[in-house]
């Protein structure tokens, strides 16, 4: 099939790639011209699992939006939906709720709309990018013509591994007032893989999305909330004690994002909640779940700076780890980040390093080591006598002359 992209960022390019090593044919067009460069040059600036490997051998050809239009069966719309750094859960939660930020969403549809009603055929469109609920029928939908075919397709995806949660989704989502444009893309989902398909109204679609985001927080939350329980109570292993609760996986839940650690990152987390906690004051709910899992958030990575003052014993401090997860060297959203501002408001000096970030080799030093982010290569390092390492995760192993402190283990 022929298929194109306006949009070729960190989730458009893995998700075009994919589509093109399955033998489609993608046209791709983003504001960007970086992104041509990474095609040009087949190198990547960001860790994704399995993507350099598609890149090396891809036939993805760059386009114009008219080239797009004309070359494509079924043109799909990943653009991002910002908001600003002060959202990102890198510092204090600001007074201020706001929706996610629609313009560059809104230009690239006006400017697709347009290009396909010049053209003159009908053509059916995915919107992939996260919105709240009613912002494609209000705000997008008018911007639109009689030759666009709609179809709201939210993925759900991690930074690092779109590749593989792409190409193996639990289930993939269509909202859509389109019976053509849903059946377009259900035959097109088809030559990726056989997951089950929900279909529903294009507001259910952009609950569900973010929902799911805000789900995962909560499971966060929650597993962080027994970590510090556990942390203060004797003969209580958090790890232990969610590994009890999986056995409920009918009842409760899956495993995924249950163990302790640090509160929830990247580019969509954090910017949910603060939407979703406006939308919760735009409809007067009278109570906004959304804001206290930000808080709570916020509360729990401030009990972390207290844990580092309270053992640090004189010692300077170090954060192991910027990204907002494992294995990746995106730091946007990153709780390390969020509790290196907690500890510098109240006048702590230290410094971070991240080996998938920094490009300088680090000199370990004796110090207070607080294992922000959970890379496995951080097992390997050899920690000075008389270093304290404070480890949320639970993956660094006892050893002898280095005091190491398993929070809630």
């Amino acid at each position: 099939m022929n298929v194109g992209f306006i949009g070729l960022g960190k989730l458009g390019l893995p998700c075009a790639l994919v589509m093109d090593n399955k033998g489609h044919n993608v046209y791709g067009y983003d504001i960007n011209p970086q992104v041509k460069d990474i095609l040009d040059t087949k190198e990547i600036p960001y860790r994704e699992a399995g993507t350099p490997e598609l890149l090396k051998n891809h036939n993805v050809t760059w386009s114009s939006v008219s080239e797009v239009v004309t070359n494509s069966e079924i043109i799909f719309v990943p653009i991002q939906t910002p908001h600003d750094e002060r959202y990102e859960g890198t510092t204090r939660l600001p007074e201020e709720r706001v929706d996610f930020d629609y313009t560059y969403l809104k230009e690239g549809m006006r400017v697709l709309a347009n290009e396909i009603k010049k053209q003159g055929e009908d053509k059916i469109v995915v919107i992939i990018s996260t919105v709240l609920p009613g912002t494609i029928r209000n705000e997008i939908k008018p911007l639109l013509n009689d030759n666009v075919k709609l179809c709201y397709n939210p993925f759900f995806i991690a930074m690092g591994t779109t590749r593989n949660d792409f190409e193996n989704p639990e289930f993939v989502l269509f909202g859509m007032d389109d019976q053509e444009a849903y059946n377009k893309a259900k035959e097109f989902y088809a030559t990726i893989h056989s997951k089950p398909v929900y279909k529903c109204t294009i507001e259910e679609a952009e609950m569900i999305k973010v929902t799911y985001n805000t789900y995962i927080t909560m499971k966060i939350c929650l597993a962080n909330v027994v970590m510090e329980v556990a942390h203060k109570l004797d003969n209580v292993n958090c790890d232990n004690v969610m590994k009890g609760l999986f056995l409920a996986d009918e009842r409760l839940m899956s495993p995924k994002y249950l163990l302790g650690g640090m509160g929830d990152g990247g580019g969509c987390h954090p910017r949910d909640n603060i939407a979703l906690s406006y939308m919760a004051k735009k409809l007067d709910m009278r109570y906004d779940w959304y804001e206290n899992l930000m808080i709570c958030r916020e509360e729990q990575t401030e009990w972390l700076a207290d844990l580092i003052i309270e053992h640090k014993d004189n010692l300077p401090i170090m954060i192991l780890g910027k990204c907002f997860k494992k294995e990746t060297n995106l730091t946007v959203g990153s709780p390390s980040i969020l509790l290196k501002n907690l500890l510098e408001e109240r006048g702590e000096d230290l410094e971070m390093y991240d080996p998938w970030v920094d490009s300088t080799e680090i000199n370990l030093t004796k110090k207070l080591y607080f294992i922000g982010t959970n890379h496995d290569i951080f097992l390997d390092y050899k920690f000075p006598e008389g270093s304290i390492v404070l480890d949320p995760w639970g993956i660094i192993k006892h050893r002898e002359g280095v005091k190491v402190i398993r929070i809630g283990r």
